[in-house]
């Protein structure tokens, strides 16, 4: 593919990790895109939502995205403007959301498509048929939750049903702050893959 001329020195150097990415699946390359732009992509983040937690996974989220999306991106532009856009769109879904729900609704998590999976429901204000759906999509929730990685699956179970923080995870899990925080972003990707057998059902 043709190098955009008109790249800057910096978004070249970008470009080049983003081939190494999806060329050789080169982790290193992964790492260095995310260690580069996870802060600008976090306090962005903060501003739109006010809540650094709601921060911290809206910032893995668009990593997430971008890293599954990354043979889409294209020089044409730099990369950090294809993450930032892709970052703020999830942000905006992410708002949107969350003022029209209506229930209470708790943690929930978004797969590749869009679309959302409550794994913790607090309204008492459901119908008989209402409490039925939500506890068969519990249920399967925690059915897919449990196919994950025992370390995964420990970390998923503290940030989504018992509403860990990251600190607190890192406390009791007893691993730095950072590492808890990329196994969950590994772990969302697990996540996504098993719920596309199970779309259907959720």
């Amino acid at each position: 593919m043709e190098l955009n001329s008109n790249l800057s020195p910096k978004a070249k150097i970008d470009y080049e990790l983003v081939c190494r990415a999806r060329e050789q699946n080169d982790e290193r390359a992964y790492g260095e895109l995310m260690s580069k732009y996870r802060d600008s992509i976090f306090f962005m983040m903060l501003k739109m939502v006010k809540n650094s937690d709601d921060a911290d996974d809206l910032t893995i989220e668009a990593f997430g995205k971008a890293f599954n999306r990354i043979h889409q991106y294209t020089p044409d532009y730099a990369f950090s403007t294809w993450l930032f856009r892709i970052a703020t769109n999830n942000c905006i879904d992410f708002i949107r959301k969350k003022k029209m729900t209506t229930l209470s609704l708790d943690k929930s998590i978004e797969d590749d498509e869009g679309g959302e999976i409550s794994v913790e429901i607090r309204s008492s204000a459901l119908d008989p048929e209402e409490r039925f759906v939500r506890k068969q999509k519990i249920r399967i929730m925690r059915d897919i939750v449990a196919k994950l990685k025992p370390r995964y699956k420990e970390l998923v179970v503290l940030r989504y049903f018992r509403e860990y923080s990251y600190e607190e995870i890192a406390e009791e899990t007893d691993l730095p702050l950072g590492t808890v925080k990329a196994q969950l972003f590994r772990a969302r990707e697990q996540l996504y893959k098993l719920m596309q057998d199970k779309k259907d059902n959720i």
